[in-house]
């Protein structure tokens, strides 16, 4: 007897073996027809063999008799004294055991290679722990803008990674599948959580596609990529590599050696694609030096306008450059310093074309629609001039001082948006704090900046402990409406002035009557990034106090839940950083 094939003792089988030869040669199964699938509901991988010893026949009858209904079609079995359609579904579930008994069974595979040994240490027990905590976490469903008083566990994630990475543990081994899915729907978290995983993180993505994007974050993707002192291997990959292996070589390259990275480009340079060329280009942020001038001035001639725009703006940050001195001459042209009224004034006088030169030197000769030519060339020019040039231009005024001269015929905020825009790509803190102005002048948006936005790109030129006092200062005096954008930019944890005034604020705000919603931004902020010490001073901010009699209805209830929520996720952050140091 054929092993899978039904004992004499059962009608049924004996029933539908009667009814099916035997046939001499090896079966091959057919496809079912069109949209109908196998009511074994297990799809079978390609590389297994079918089922010996049965015929295929039998099992396409029983699936058309199926399709058409036994009214219209007389199953192929016998099975007298029993309805048709009992006899179809029986004779269906015997052959069904039948074709799965009957697989051959497939040929071993090779065993993937053992991934590499990680020599980290563990993190510890209570760690660990935590971790698988954080990972299984998913957000409420709660209503109503109600979080509850339980802290949000996914979002103290980042800072566990953060931890760990910091003090180098290696992640528990069981964890990592959990860990590579959360990074998978998180983008923010792909960096700390590629690098808490390790080279595990490498191994398990080529048996997994939903994990490809660790193959593409690793640099060549995954691949190990030569040493920059193996001269004849890195330029076999960059003559030969994939496009992506090419970029992660230059990228490795010029991190040990810009010389030799820029040797490497200039090389090829001439035949690679615009699209290629730009994405090459790019990796020369890295290490930019003034030996880089000649090759970027090269690419200014480039036929490719995106390059000829990345070259310019790197050429811009080079203070020494040429470009950047034949930028100084042409916005020195367009302002001049007016001495003759009894105060100093800016006088501004525009570009009236955009000529040749300037579009080599990547000036876009086009504006935006609703932009003015003269005023979107103005603005290219003093954004791309090195900020050194204008107090020797302006009579040897600080930065301060020129950004307190007043402007004539409403260039101020054109000429200012410019020099915010140049001190930000310059990160020039000298001029960064001039255009900030004092945190608690009247005006919100500042002497030169022109938006809280541009503030914030302005604070993040300035020392980490100067930024903290001075977003300090601005919520003293403005409150924390506004304050959302600045205090992203500011270092983690916050300092202590920083903290104690978010702190403040939000007394001031619940005790003004409001519900705690309108300033859910800030809340969830400072449940990240506050000093965990501060919770102690929020304890007696987490009772419910009287109502004043224009409050709104339950205020106080929801601002207690919520310092109770703060309270709870900066004691939960506190035993984080203690976990890990044990």
């Amino acid at each position: 007897m054929t092993f899978g094939e039904p004992t004499s003792t059962d009608p049924a089988a004996t029933t539908t073996a009667t009814a099916e030869p035997t046939r001499d040669a090896e079966p091959t199964r057919s496809a079912a027809p069109t949209g109908i699938a196998d009511p074994t509901g297990i799809a079978e991988p390609p590389y297994v063999a079918e089922p010996t010893g049965i015929p295929t026949g039998p099992w396409e009858e029983l699936v058309t008799a199926a399709l058409l209904g036994t009214d219209r079609r007389t199953p192929p079995v016998h099975a007298p004294g029993r309805a048709a359609p009992v006899a179809l579904l029986d004779a269906a579930a015997v052959q069904t055991v039948r074709r799965r008994a009957g697989l051959r069974p497939a040929p071993a595979v090779t065993p993937p290679e053992p991934a590499a040994d990680d020599p980290r240490p563990p993190v510890p027990p209570a760690a660990r722990r935590r971790l698988a905590a954080l990972l299984t976490d998913r957000p409420g469903a709660g209503g109503g803008g109600r979080r509850g008083t339980a802290p949000d566990l996914m979002e103290l994630l980042p800072q566990w990674l953060a931890l760990a990475n910091a003090r180098g543990f290696a992640p528990p081994p069981e964890l990592l599948p959990a860990l590579l899915d959360a990074a998978r729907g998180r983008t923010d978290l792909r960096p700390q959580a590629l690098a808490l995983a390790g080279p595990r993180a490498l191994w398990l993505a080529r048996l997994n596609p939903d994990w490809r994007f660790a193959l593409r974050a690793a640099p060549g993707g995954g691949l190990a990529l030569p040493s920059p002192e193996q001269r004849g291997e890195v330029q076999q990959l960059w003559e030969e590599g994939l496009f992506a292996e090419r970029v992660a070589l230059l990228t490795a390259v010029r991190a040990a050696d810009a010389a030799a990275a820029r040797e490497l480009l200039a090389g090829s340079w001439p035949t690679e694609r615009a699209e290629d060329r730009l994405m090459f280009l790019d990796s020369l942020r890295t290490g930019l030096c003034a030996a880089d001038e000649p090759f970027l001035e090269q690419a200014l001639r480039d036929r490719s306008r995106n390059v000829r725009s990345t070259a310019a703006e790197l050429l811009s940050a080079l203070p020494t450059s040429a470009l950047a001195s034949r930028m100084a001459a042409r916005a020195a042209s367009c302002v001049a310093l007016d001495r003759t009224e009894s105060t100093p004034v800016l006088v501004v006088e525009a570009p009236h074309e955009c000529d040749a030169g300037m579009e080599r030197d990547g000036i876009t000769p086009k504006p935006p629609a609703g932009r003015g030519e003269r005023s979107w060339w103005l603005g290219q020019l003093v954004e791309s001039a090195p900020l050194s040039a204008w107090p020797g231009r302006l009579g040897g005024r600080t930065p301060e001082e020129i950004v307190a001269l007043p402007v004539a015929d409403d260039w101020r905020g054109e000429l200012h948006a410019a020099w915010c825009r140049a001190a930000v790509r310059q990160r020039d803190a000298a001029w960064s704090r001039a255009l900030l102005g004092a945190p608690v002048a009247p005006d919100a948006a500042g002497p030169g900046a022109v938006s809280l936005a541009e503030r914030a790109k302005l604070l993040a030129a300035l020392p980490p402990d100067e930024r903290a006092r001075w977003v300090a200062g601005f919520i003293e005096r403005h409150g924390l409406s506004e304050a959302f954008q600045l205090l992203g930019v500011c270092a983690v944890p916050w300092a202590e002035p920083l903290g104690r005034a978010v702190v403040d604020a939000l007394d001031i705000a619940r005790d003004a009557g409001s519900y705690p919603w309108s300033f859910s931004g800030v809340m969830g902020l400072a449940e990240r990034c506050l000093d965990p010490a501060e919770a102690v001073r929020l304890d007696v901010l987490t009772a419910i106090q009287d109502e004043p009699e224009d409050a709104s209805p339950g205020a106080g209830g929801y601002w207690s839940e919520a310092f109770q929520r703060l309270v709870s996720t900066l004691r939960l952050r506190q035993a984080m950083r203690e976990e890990l140091t044990t």
